[in-house]
């Protein structure tokens, strides 16, 4: 890719527009029918949000050392949406600095992690951070075809283009 930099950043930006999207769904909800098992990986949509909390803290601490590492995959930061949707606007902030801020020589760097199942891996910045762009992608459809499933109308839209068509509404002519 020409300016993978570049394209991470915007990964990043989209990322954090979806992530407040779909929280703001999230809280039209009862209680009772975000907490509700909903047949997905990790139950119900208060266990993706969640999830992908857990996955996030994981990878930036991975990446930069700093930051909480939860020890479980499934484990349960915040009991309470509003709680969770500020730290996960907090994570996303640390993720766009992080991307902002990582000079490209570094992207194809090697480094060394252990998994939570305590196994060493090795990988590139630049794998890590298109698995972890990915794997946002991949549960936050869950989390939409969780809220589809609990009756919502129209969730909202989470696709890439739209926040690309958004931005060239936005831009001068």
């Amino acid at each position: 890719m020409a300016d993978l930099p570049a394209h991470l950043r915007t990964l990043a930006a989209y990322n954090a527009w979806a992530n407040r999207r779909l929280y703001a769904a999230a809280a039209t909800l009862p209680d009772a029918a975000y907490r509700q098992a909903a047949g997905a990986y990790f139950g119900s949509l208060h266990g993706t949000l969640n999830h992908l909390l857990v996955v996030d803290r994981l990878w930036l601490r991975r990446l930069t050392g700093e930051g909480a590492a939860p020890s479980r995959l499934n484990e349960i930061l915040f009991e309470e949406l509003d709680a969770l949707r500020q730290a996960r606007e907090a994570e996303d902030v640390r993720l766009e600095a992080y991307v902002a801020d990582l000079r490209p020589a570094l992207l194809d760097d090697g480094f060394g992690y252990t998994t939570t199942s305590g196994v060493a891996q090795r990988s590139t910045r630049s794998d890590v951070l298109t698995h972890l762009f990915n794997h946002q992608t991949h549960h936050r459809g869950q989390a939409h075809a969780i809220l589809t499933r609990l009756g919502m109308a129209e969730p909202p839209a989470l696709d890439l283009m739209a926040i690309q068509q958004e931005r060239v509404r936005r831009a001068p002519l």
